[in-house]
């Protein structure tokens, strides 16, 4: 197994590990080791979302198996953080937009699979790259909002449940949006390779009545 891979397995070791920490299994929460601990695992897993397709690419190591698997270790941390969130902090990730971001991630890897099925990808789009960030900051700041409702250092007030708020409303938002984004492209490109097919048949059919 190449670095890349390494990493990409390294992620998905880190979701179990990450739903334990948010679990009231964990020993240490009475002074916010938890919601630190869960926060930086989760910003690690997502550095090394980058990292591995950056190294695959650079050391010209892209292969099936760390295609395959990327965008599985990818739904399967949103999913897992969302899911323990549910219950972790239900104030700020509630049910319905566990269900709607969720949902998102697979409708999208459904269009994927179809348009890698008829011969053709669907590309991230700016609208796709800004729903990752925004995913980060609304889970980080969901976990920490379930301890502090805001950070005082000294005249700077940093209000992380308001931010944490805002951030799963912008997630869902931005969610939606590009969504929509990916099924309009998605539509464009299978509509197109479905009249080149027409075409192709039409024009073989003519070819052989020539000859004929």
């Amino acid at each position: 197994m190449n670095l890349p891979n390494s990493i990409t397995m390294s992620r998905i070791v880190m979701i179990p590990l990450l739903l334990w920490i948010l679990s009231t299994h964990f020993p240490w929460q009475a002074h916010g080791e938890q919601e630190i601990l869960a926060s930086v695992l989760f910003i690690l897993a997502s550095i090394t979302d980058g990292l591995d397709g950056y190294l695959a690419r650079r050391r010209s190591q892209v292969t099936t198996m760390g295609m395959l698997l990327d965008p599985i270790a990818d739904k399967i941390m949103v999913t897992s953080a969302l899911v323990a969130l549910v219950a972790y902090n239900p104030h700020v990730v509630k049910v319905w937009i566990a269900v709607v971001i969720i949902g998102r991630e697979f409708l999208i890897s459904g269009l994927r699979s179809i348009a890698s099925s008829e011969g053709f990808t669907i590309e991230a789009s700016d609208l796709g790259k800004l729903k990752t960030v925004t995913q980060i900051v609304c889970v980080v700041s969901a976990i920490l909002a379930h301890r502090w409702d805001r950070w005082e250092f000294g005249v700077l007030v940093i209000p992380v449940n308001w931010i944490a708020i805002a951030a799963i409303y912008f997630t869902v938002l931005v969610s939606s949006i590009s969504a929509i984004d990916y099924f309009v492209g998605f539509w464009k490109k299978i509509d197109r390779a479905s009249k080149d097919r027409r075409s192709s048949f039409v024009l073989t059919r003519r070819k052989r009545s020539s000859v004929s």
